[in-house]
């Protein structure tokens, strides 16, 4: 694609800008950056506020609530709301259990969820990851069993990311144990409201309430809650990941951080150092490169082509600039970095400057990013059997 940037797309740019300038007031910029910071209610009043312009999903087909954006206005959209520090559309909604509905899901199914998906009146979350089922997710251990309209289903997924605030779960459940593992799985929205369902918090190392574990007894689901065909779930769960693994990347939030970086280091007299100053030389190019694939993939999608294996460069790429940046950040941090710097507060005679408050905490944190949406080292396998064919 031309990476030039038309007259047409600037003054898209100056719209945005001035919708964000509006929108975003300036107490809410540092929020984003710091998940302890905001609420759920923070999160949706955001999100409803895309909602109401028409912004909130970009990506979806028009007649479903999508804008008809080209790539280049995409990628605009998302460099401006980086730059202006905001939250991101609830991914869960908009570029995970969405497009699924939309593209698998029957016509009653569209009219009872898409809407309600769109303006985050529903808040989903994913359930995925079992103990012992991460990365081998066809392993799976959750069952549904059919009895009579409904399912019952019993099991537990983890790591399941701020199921705390949901309202429902998308799961993948096996509904038939003997036969091949990803021929036997069922994708199954499900209320979190539904007798039987317990949530249990996972505290991280950085000391946040982001995860969990959720635990299904006897929970009844109807069958009219299952997406597509029984026991054809794994080609929804796939479909599902090449959307998520795409949104990984983050090359504009990426690029906003490594601008924080350098701001830091100049105030902490680093930007001088030839060593200091290589490692983000480094970091600015491999971004750049990632940029021009994001760029392609978008691109491709604009042409009607699936993201196939550019997802999994996307995500390996720009999750390990991610935790680059971190590391980077703890650097700077140095002995001030300590995990417990939040519990001191900025007023202890033992806390340092203000970038070290959370610089571990998002680097424990930040480890993550190469394990969800499929590992990169299953990434890669993914890339050496569709493009060198081993």
């Amino acid at each position: 694609m031309d990476l030039a940037f038309s007259d047409k797309d600037e003054a898209f740019r100056r719209e945005v800008i001035e919708f964000l300038e509006e929108a975003w007031p300036e107490e809410n910029k540092g929020l984003a950056s710091n998940r302890t910071g905001y609420t759920r209610e923070n999160y949706i009043q955001w999100h409803k506020k895309l909602y109401a312009k028409g912004w909130v999903a970009p990506a979806w087909p028009v007649e479903y609530g999508g804008t008809d954006w080209t790539a280049s206005q995409k990628y605009i959209f998302e460099e401006e709301m980086a730059k202006a520090e905001t939250f991101r559309p609830l991914s869960f909604n908009i570029a995970m259990v969405g497009p699924v509905i939309y593209s698998f899901g029957n016509e009653e199914q569209k009219k009872r969820f898409l809407e309600p998906t769109l303006s985050c009146d529903i808040w989903w979350c994913q359930g995925y990851s079992e103990p012992g089922s991460g990365s081998d997710l066809a392993s799976l251990k959750t069952r549904a069993v059919r009895d009579g309209d409904d399912y019952i289903v019993n099991g537990s997924k983890t790591w399941t990311t701020l199921a705390q605030n949901a309202d429902w779960i998308f799961c993948l459940v096996r509904t038939d144990p003997d036969v091949k593992q990803q021929a036997g799985i069922s994708f199954l929205l499900i209320d979190m409201k539904t007798p039987g369902i317990t949530v249990r918090p996972i505290i991280t190392l950085g000391g946040d309430h982001e995860v969990n574990e959720v635990f299904f007894d006897d929970v009844r689901v109807p069958i009219a809650n299952r997406i597509g065909e029984e026991n054809k779930g794994w080609t929804y769960a796939k479909f599902l990941l090449s959307h998520e693994r795409s949104s990984i990347a983050g090359v504009p939030q990426s690029r906003r951080n490594i601008e924080r970086l350098k701001q830091i280091a100049t105030e902490e007299d680093l930007d001088t150092q030839d060593a200091f100053n290589r490692k983000v030389a480094k970091l600015e190019v491999d971004l750049m490169a990632l940029e021009f694939t994001e760029l392609r993939a978008l691109a491709n999608e604009m042409a009607g082509r699936s993201a196939g294996a550019e997802a999994s460069i996307l995500k390996i790429r720009g999750t390990e600039i991610q935790q680059r940046i971190t590391h980077l950040a703890l650097e700077i941090a140095g002995d001030y970095a300590s995990p417990f710097q939040r519990e001191l507060g900025a007023n202890s005679v033992l806390a340092g400057p203000s970038h070290a408050i959370e610089a571990a905490a998002k680097y424990f944190n930040g480890r993550k990013t190469s394990i969800y949406g499929g590992t990169n080292e299953i990434q890669r396998n993914i890339i050496a059997k569709a493009v060198l064919g081993l």
